[in-house]
């Protein structure tokens, strides 16, 4: 069965189970399947029984959810569609990354699995979207880039952006501005005393160059910039040095 021939429904409820799950190992509940989608608590335990006894989630009583073999397989097609749209959408369409997670949510359900791939061929068979997340290959490979939050790096660190959360149109929208993108370096420092924060500073692309950085423009920040922990929390970094 292609995952085009099961319901919108259960598509959301099995991609939404394995992101919640992608970049953490916090316990995928009810509650927290309610939380991320909007829909009530009871809808969504309704929704998990139905798919349980369909064979695509696996839900002890009382206990985690997670998808099995076969709703992991639907679920990672229905990643690789959504993140292979947002690529074509930003790369082809000039749309800016903020824009992009809504519109692919829409035609992620309507594109047939031929345009999937024509996209991808297209593309050159991308493997980080817009935002950094990877995506997975046709035959459902994905390799998660060693990355953590920015919150875990201690000051002093010259890291990497690796990944950018796109569960807040806003911030993207704030990063974007100040040169934070996938792929830009950023040198690391203290936030003010007791503030919770940390202080960035952009030092252009992957190749500490500001001249043509590919991703960011060639963007230098002018100064510091402050970060509060939504926004650290929301940057997922590589090279730094972790806090204890």
């Amino acid at each position: 069965m292609s995952v085009t021939e099961l319901s919108v429904s259960t598509q959301n409820y099995l991609k939404t189970v394995w992101s919640l799950s992608e970049w953490s190992d916090a316990p995928v509940t009810a509650t927290v399947i309610a939380e991320r989608t909007g829909y009530t608590l009871s809808s969504v335990s309704d929704a998990v029984r139905r798919l349980t006894d369909q064979g695509f989630l696996d839900h002890a009583r009382y206990g985690s959810i997670a998808l099995t073999d076969v709703g992991r397989a639907h679920a990672v097609a229905m990643v690789r569609r959504h993140r292979l749209i947002e690529s074509f959408l930003v790369s082809v369409l000039g749309y800016s990354w903020d824009q992009v997670h809504d519109e692919a949510e829409n035609l992620e359900h309507a594109v047939s699995d031929f345009m999937v791939e024509r996209i991808d061929e297209f593309l050159e068979h991308p493997t980080r979207d817009p935002h950094g997340d990877p995506i997975p290959s046709a035959d459902g490979v994905i390799t998660i880039p060693d990355a953590v939050q920015l919150s875990r790096v201690a000051p002093g660190s010259t890291v990497v952006v690796e990944r950018i959360s796109d569960d807040d149109p806003e911030l993207l929208k704030f990063f974007e501005e100040r040169g934070i993108v996938f792929e830009a370096k950023l040198s690391v420092n203290a936030g003010a005393p007791y503030s919770d924060a940390l202080e960035v500073v952009v030092l252009g692309g992957v190749d500490g160059e500001t001249s043509g950085a590919s991703n960011n423009g060639g963007r230098q920040s002018a100064g510091p910039i402050s970060l509060g922990r939504s926004a650290t929390d929301a940057l997922y970094v590589s090279g730094g040095t972790l806090t204890e």
